[in-house]
């Protein structure tokens, strides 16, 4: 939230830009909403950077705006489940169980914070 759309889209070097980062956290967190919902894994990997152009502050803060949200719909998801839940396969058994999908999204997801933390540094050094 503290950057605007240009230091978001600047790439440095060949590191992946803060919003391709949050788009491909974003795109992790919504699949395993709609999982939830309707019993299908309807995300791949192949299309998990795959971020609509960011051309203007309104794209940056919609993107923004709809981690935020899915993220605190994720959480509250995650808080409502029965315990019993945690342990049944997700979906299909070769993808492990509940836990294991909802602990590997908060890794993945921290993964990439941490890489958008570097990025953010990285960037105020340039002084864009």
């Amino acid at each position: 939230k503290s950057i605007n759309w240009q230091q978001a889209t600047q790439r440095i070097d060949n590191l992946n830009t803060i919003a391709a980062l949050t788009y491909n956290i974003n795109y992790y967190l919504a699949g395993l909403l709609k999982a939830f919902e309707n019993g299908k894994l309807e995300i791949s990997d192949k299309y998990s950077f795959d971020l609509p152009p960011i051309t203007s502050e309104t794209d940056w803060n919609k993107l923004v705006t709809d981690f935020l949200d899915n993220s605190e719909k994720f959480a509250n998801k995650v808080e409502q489940m029965e315990d019993y839940i945690f342990y049944k396969p997700f979906i299909d058994e070769k993808y492990g169980t509940f836990l294991r999908n909802i602990e590997g999204v908060i890794e993945h997801s921290y993964y990439h914070l941490g890489q958008i933390t570097l990025i953010k540094k990285m960037i105020a050094q340039n002084k864009l």
